[in-house]
């Protein structure tokens, strides 16, 4: 195995730039108004510094949500209850969908950009596959296996970031829909006749 290069200086002050340049620009202009060409004009980089470190537009966004997630991550893994391992399986599902709710609506323009990119697909992002399995896997401890691979991928649907913006954009609040999230998650974890 050939040994890991550290990351020369200059190399990473242009990474930090470029992050740090795409995510204002996401907050302040929203998902389809940030190009490439804004992004490095802002971080003061080359288009080719862009392309050569994260590949294309849908790479840059995956490595914005990757850096944003890193404490959700954290807390699933090892943090406190009910999210934490520890908790009863129902309560850390429950928990887990009110933690990605709220990273999502803390983080709007940019998970609707994610989830609106490349393939067209949000099921087939990087960050999908584990928020799924995690789920599926509470679901089936608390459940029984029966129907937690579905019920992950529908209860992962009241939290993807068009259905967001729609229920903001129409007014709802997020403490509503956090509400009727838990609502939802309490149905599908309750016992079945």
């Amino acid at each position: 195995m050939p040994p890991v290069r550290k990351e020369r200086a200059d190399a990473a002050r242009n990474r930090e730039a470029v992050l740090a340049a795409a995510d204002r620009l996401f907050a302040e202009r929203g998902d389809c108004e940030v190009s490439m060409d804004d992004i490095a004009a802002a971080a003061g980089v080359g288009k080719g510094t862009l392309f050569r470190r994260f590949g294309d537009r849908v790479g840059l966004i995956q490595a914005l949500v990757a850096r944003r997630a890193e404490a959700l991550r954290a807390d699933i893994e090892a943090g406190s209850t009910p999210l934490a391992p520890g908790a009863p399986a129902d309560e850390r599902a429950l928990a887990l969908l009110a933690a990605l709710l709220g990273f999502k609506l803390a983080n709007r323009p940019l998970m609707l950009a994610l989830e609106n990119a490349g393939s067209g697909s949000p099921y087939l992002s990087e960050t999908y596959g584990p928020w799924h399995a995690q789920l599926a896997g509470l679901l089936a401890e608390a459940r029984g296996e029966r129907d937690a691979d579905f019920l992950a991928h529908a209860l992962l649907a009241a939290v993807r970031s068009d259905l967001i913006e729609h229920l903001t954009a129409t007014g709802t609040s997020p403490a509503d829909i956090h509400s009727g999230l838990a609502a939802l998650a309490r149905a599908v974890l309750s016992p079945t006749p």
